[in-house]
């Protein structure tokens, strides 16, 4: 997938919940349509980023293996709460 990536979060070594609090802190400052790779190495992460980002209204765009670690590949949406307001 070729995407062009704003922001690479490098939380390996991080134990859970730190990589999803990493990401969570990114997004708060990033731009609708911007996208963040986050690093992990703490196996929490392959249930707690996505479960996060479904919630949260973003789209996992891409999740890669790198034998020790994956790269969580998130674009932001617009979140829920700004969502239901405007509706």
């Amino acid at each position: 997938m070729n995407v062009e990536i704003s922001k690479r979060i490098d939380a390996r070594g991080s134990q859970c919940p730190g990589p999803l609090m990493e990401l969570v802190r990114a997004i708060k400052h990033a731009e609708v349509g911007e996208v963040i790779e986050v690093l992990s190495s703490d196996p929490g992460s392959a249930k707690d980023i996505p479960e996060w980002i479904q919630r949260s209204g973003h789209e996992l765009l891409e999740v890669k293996d790198y034998g020790d670690h994956k790269g969580f590949i998130v674009k932001k949406g617009e979140s829920r709460r700004r969502r239901k307001r405007s509706s």
